[in-house]
């Protein structure tokens, strides 16, 4: 998050806007926040390829601490902030940081997680001067004491930082995905990233909404972009469907990245709101993250227009498929072609499957990664040749080279020795009038090792009844065939979804196999 010679050409336009209190941030004190936290880093005993974490809520710090490390070669982790205290201590160690940045609402977590985190020699506390003082010796300073007499400009020794962000762990332990760093200036940028620029036409004086959390890595990359095209960035604190589209109107926002859930939870508003909703400054919304349900999807493109792209690439940047509103209109259900890195869709035995036919997904990568001390997990995500790829995702390619996903292969769910790839199903439930949201899983069968399982989150007003189970089901049975439909339906208040709009599906699926040694009956 590099601003460069727009710290003096725009020196008074906003850089950043909180959404919901009106902070700003504009582009001259951005730089000057972003030098003084590299001076910070520095005085810490950080030097190049160094690691300090980040973990709290969206705030209006939040952007320039993970700037003043873009600005002095450093690995910045932003942590998920809803974490426990032992999986963000878990985190903390495997990253080697040796300085964390919280906030007083996070403050109680990171207590707790820092009592097993030996190498961290410094807490600093973005809201720290509401503290009493006392509380914040020796380990733990307010974040604004500690950069208020720092210089504002530059460090002698500049040299461009990237982030270092974990996967999100839906399938076991996160594992932190590192990059090689070039060393060169702050004002470079790593080539995926003059990619993007480009595919989602960013562009000066544009103005992008972020409704997501920043510790994840699509508003990471979209937040540090407009900074470098010459933009403002308005940042809610967290995501409201009502909100949004208000907030689209008032700030005339021209861009902005969601998922899928946000759509679905947009459309589900009265039809009222949606009418008089103003969204017409906005030229490109892009989503990604999860799965968007086709008539979804369609719903969206028919109330905002052909401006909605769609992209498929994980953290780890092994590809990249994009497709715009046009294509994906003739490919129904495509996350796109590929842009980045070579496609292989394999089966089970790694031979290429043909077009139609799921498979595994690899790629020789686009760029070059690897699971931060975890040389395990990198052979797993890697062929044995090291020339591709995979993090699990199963899909397959259509006729013109499409990609259509169909699952991840760690949900893919084994009934008589028949593969059944659970989204399609859960793609169908979401679109349901009475359901909020949906879960698809696998869970015990005496006589076909597993049955397909559904969990629904009902809308709001809505009776969780066997009623309407069956009703569900029956829903199921007159849209998909008899294998991929439930056999049951249980009903949770709020399905267990990451603020990015992954389905934390582990935690659900584990309840139903608690009493089970293995998972293959």
């Amino acid at each position: 998050m590099f601003v460069g010679q727009y710290a003096v050409d725009k020196a008074h336009q906003p850089a950043i806007i909180m959404a919901d209190s009106g902070e700003i941030l504009t582009y001259s004190a951005f730089d000057q926040r972003t030098n003084q936290v590299a001076h910070l880093l520095r005085s810490e005993g950080l030097t190049r390829l160094g690691h300090y974490a980040i973990f709290m809520e969206n705030n209006l710090a939040y952007t320039e601490i993970c700037g003043g490390g873009e600005r002095s070669g450093l690995y910045y982790t932003c942590i998920n902030s809803y974490l426990t205290a032992d999986e963000l201590a878990y985190i903390i160690n495997n990253s080697e940081s040796e300085v964390i940045f919280t906030s007083a609402a996070k403050l109680p977590t990171v207590r707790a997680a820092l009592t097993q985190c030996s190498r961290i020699r410094r807490c600093f506390i973005v809201d720290g001067d509401t503290l009493e003082p006392a509380s914040l010796e020796p380990l733990y300073r307010s974040y604004a004491d500690a950069i208020r007499h720092l210089a504002t400009t530059p460090i002698e020794d500049e040299f461009l930082g990237t982030s270092m962000l974990y996967s999100s762990g839906t399938t076991g332990r996160p594992k932190g995905i590192i990059r090689p760093l070039p060393e060169c200036a702050p004002a470079d940028l790593l080539p995926i990233y003059g990619f993007l620029l480009n595919l989602w036409q960013y562009r000066e004086g544009m103005i992008y909404l972020s409704p997501a959390p920043l510790y994840h890595s699509a508003p990471q990359a979209a937040v540090g972009l407009t900074l470098r095209a010459g933009g403002t960035v308005v940042i809610m604190t967290r995501f409201d469907a009502e909100r949004y589209l208000d907030y689209v109107a008032q700030y005339q926002v021209t861009h902005s990245q969601l998922v899928p859930t946000m759509f679905s939870r947009m459309l589900k508003l009265p039809a009222e709101v949606r009418s008089s909703a103003d969204v017409s400054s906005l030229e490109i919304a892009i989503h990604a993250a999860a799965p968007c349900p086709a008539k979804v999807k369609e719903d969206m493109i028919d109330w905002w227009g052909p401006i909605i792209h769609e992209y498929y690439g994980a953290t780890e940047g092994l590809g990249f498929t994009a497709c715009d509103s046009h294509e994906w209109l003739a490919h129904r259900g495509t996350v796109g072609r590929v842009m980045l890195g070579e496609i292989a869709i394999l089966d089970e035995a790694g031979a290429p499957a043909p077009a139609g036919e799921p498979g595994e997904i690899w790629f020789k990568t686009a760029t070059e990664f690897s699971y931060f001390n975890n040389q395990e997990k990198t052979a797993e995500a890697t062929s044995r040749d090291g020339s591709m790829s995979t993090v699990g995702d199963v899909g397959y390619l259509d006729d013109d080279g499409f990609l259509h996903l169909t699952d991840r292969s760690t949900f893919m769910i084994i009934s008589g020795g028949v593969n059944i790839y659970p989204q399609e199903t859960e793609d169908l439930l979401i679109t349901h009038e009475k359901v909020s949201d949906a879960a698809v899983f696998g869970v015990p069968n005496e006589d076909f090792g597993e049955e397909v399982k559904a969990v629904v989150q009902v809308m709001p007003g809505i009776k969780e009844t066997s009623e309407l189970a069956e009703e569900l089901m029956a829903f199921c049975a007159l849209n998909l065939s008899p294998q991929k439909c439930p056999r049951s339906i249980d009903f949770e208040a709020e399905l267990p979804r990451l603020p990015t709009g992954k389905l934390y599906k582990r935690l659900l699926k584990d309840r139903y196999w608690a009493d089970h040694k293995t998972r293959i009956l």
